[in-house]
């Protein structure tokens, strides 16, 4: 599966934002997607994730209450809808998929090219 991160850009502190990741391949449902973010001189970390049906979602302590995930396997597409954007959340974010939800970077095989999100204080 190939995947596509996109919808990134410069957004206020107290903004939002919604993130895409486009996926091609008949194996989309198959997989669960994850997203996660590096920012600037940091390791790149777990930020939400969702079951290939979207039954189950999981968040980052740092986005939880106010990001939320989703996913159309009829558009083979999952968002990531992102608000009370604060200037720590800078970072390019990714999205993987892999065939279970788990927050372990490592676990993912298949990666998309990143968007960079800024947040301006």
């Amino acid at each position: 599966v190939q995947l596509q991160a996109s919808g990134g850009g410069l957004v206020q502190a107290g903004g939002s934002l919604r993130l895409s990741c486009a996926a091609s391949g008949r194996t989309f449902i198959n997989y669960a997607i994850g997203w996660f973010r590096q920012a600037p001189g940091k390791e790149r970390e777990f930020v939400a994730g969702i079951t290939w049906n979207g039954d189950r979602t999981f968040y980052a302590d740092s986005v939880e209450g106010r990001s939320t995930i989703s996913r159309d396997n009829a558009k083979t597409t999952v968002y990531l809808q992102m608000g009370s954007l604060k200037p720590e959340d800078t970072a390019v974010y990714y999205c993987a998929a892999h065939l279970l939800l788990t927050m372990r970077l490592n676990d993912y095989r298949y990666w998309g090219r990143g968007t960079l999100v800024t947040v301006s204080s």
